[in-house]
């Protein structure tokens, strides 16, 4: 691998000398082509594009590692704790592969030493990482979500950490000692209860949720909460909403973009049924 051409691949790795599309469209803007490129489906390749030179079929140059995590990938010396998108999710198995008749696409897997899992484990280094993005990882299987959460167990010094996207519906084995900022947006989470241990949260954002109540917001009210979002959540149309969150949340200071106002700290409304009789 030459070191002075390198460029990144789909999973945020840099990997060699040419750059891997991410899409049909980023591909015409590296060829430097405006005009529209045929696309064809192949039952082995998946999606190939026309050569215009020769005008046959040839693959992405990336077709050979869309089902690689980027520890699979060889020839390189990144390191976990210096990614920010990886993509960590593995690829199908290889019979839901031969059912999709994508056997060819997948790398020939050999069988790994105890010395070589011992180094990929080294090589991802999570442990050190202190800033990540594993959003939209397409979580499709059992064994994706298992390998997800391991990762995430192995957080223990991020401070900020994005999972948008991931279908997720419970984290609450999962705990992230030093995380100030957490997006979990666009998930599937019910319940304050389903998210994870994070003592020193500041930020926390959880729009595009099913959270229904407030129910388990009070275990964040010893934590620096500072902002939160509960945008586009069932709970975010509950009667005093905002008075509920703040009297909950001490340290609140913002809650879906606005700042704490005047007549959020207003205590609950007191209703007083007088009993009254008609005299006739």
């Amino acid at each position: 691998m030459q070191q002075q051409d390198m460029s990144e691949s789909s999973s945020g790795l840099t990997t060699g000398n040419e750059k891997f599309c991410k899409s049909p469209s980023s591909c015409c803007s590296i060829l430097g082509h405006t005009q529209t490129i045929p696309w064809v489906f192949s039952q082995t390749r998946g999606i190939i594009r026309q050569s215009w030179d020769s005008g046959l079929p040839s693959p992405f140059p990336s077709d050979s590692f869309k089902h690689l995590g980027w520890t699979d990938i060889e020839e390189h010396d990144v390191r976990g704790n210096q990614l920010r998108c990886p993509r960590v999710r593995e690829g199908p198995s290889e019979e839901e592969l031969f059912f999709r008749r994508e056997e060819l696409t997948l790398k020939q897997r050999k069988q790994v030493t105890d010395t070589e899992k011992w180094e990929k484990r080294m090589q991802e280094n999570w442990e050190n990482c202190a800033e990540l993005n594993l959003s939209f990882q397409d979580l499709g299987d059992p064994y994706q979500l298992e390998n997800f959460q391991r990762i995430l167990r192995r957080l223990i010094r991020v401070e900020k950490l994005w999972l948008v996207d991931n279908s997720l519906t419970d984290l609450s084995a999962i705990r992230l000692p030093r995380c100030r900022e957490l997006n979990v947006n666009k998930n599937h989470f019910t319940s304050f209860k389903q998210l994870p241990k994070i003592p020193q949260i500041q930020h926390l954002s959880l729009a595009e949720n099913n959270i229904r109540t407030l129910s388990g917001i009070s275990d964040f009210r010893h934590t620096p909460l500072e902002s939160l979002t509960l945008k586009r959540n069932p709970c975010e149309f509950q009667a005093r909403y905002r008075q509920l969150v703040f009297s909950s949340l001490p340290n609140l200071k913002m809650l879906d973009g606005i700042p704490k106002l005047p007549e959020d700290c207003s205590p609950p409304e007191i209703r007083f049924f007088y009993k009254m009789c008609t005299i006739l």
